[in-house]
């Protein structure tokens, strides 16, 4: 496994936490979406290299801000 893939898997864990701690709403769903996006970063960094992924962690990330 990469580094990237360990640190969107990371990352989409404590958002999915983040997540189910909040009441049901908009705010609930858009961090679910920031989950989801952070799985599949995840998934996609499992497979390729690790320096393609830089821009859509960063980009995640400060969504999830």
């Amino acid at each position: 496994m990469s580094d990237a893939y360990d640190y969107f898997r990371e990352h989409a864990i404590a958002a999915v936490r983040k997540a189910r701690a909040l009441p049901p709403g908009r705010p609930k769903q858009k961090q679910r979406t920031v989950a989801r996006v952070y799985h599949l970063l995840s998934k996609e960094a499992a497979l390729a290299p690790n320096i393609h992924h830089l821009d859509g962690f960063r980009a995640a990330r400060q969504i999830g801000r």
